[in-house]
């Protein structure tokens, strides 16, 4: 049944993010293009995003546990370092010359485009990377 819930979770977004036009990287470069052609929708998507997530978060943390799974994973780590201001440039970086953030990339590669897929490639590489270049570091724990 878990995996029923997080397939249905991933289609939502998958089609929530289709839907609003995120699949496309030009709507994301005429975000970040402000002296230019300049399109907020990228904007209102987050916006929406963190309405529903605030929204979301107030109900889940009413329960004891989760429904499915021993316990809630909350990070532990509140340190603002340079390994989260490294990745988070990369990120930022990336998303900024590609046009995609990972969850977007994936409902996109339904669009048959070399570029979706050469991304994921290339995002793929860098998890792996990071897991050779850096040893794990515990820092969550289970509520």
């Amino acid at each position: 049944m878990k995996l029923i819930y997080a397939l249905l979770t991933g289609l939502v977004f998958g089609v929530g993010i289709s839907i609003s036009g995120m699949i496309n990287p030009a709507k994301v470069f005429n975000f970040f293009d402000i002296a230019g052609p300049w399109d907020p929708s990228l904007a209102f998507v987050m916006g929406g995003a963190v309405i529903v997530t605030f929204i979301g978060y107030r109900l889940v943390w009413r329960r004891d546990a989760p429904l499915f799974g021993g316990g809630f994973q909350v990070p532990t780590n509140s340190v603002i370092d340079a390994h989260l201001v490294g990745g988070s440039a990369i990120f930022g970086i990336g998303w900024g010359i590609a046009g995609f953030c990972p969850g977007a990339a994936i409902p996109a590669l339904g669009t048959g485009r070399w570029e979706v897929a050469l991304f994921l490639v290339a995002v793929t590489a860098g998890f792996y990377a990071r897991r050779l270049l850096t040893p794990p570091q515990p820092n969550a724990k289970v509520a």
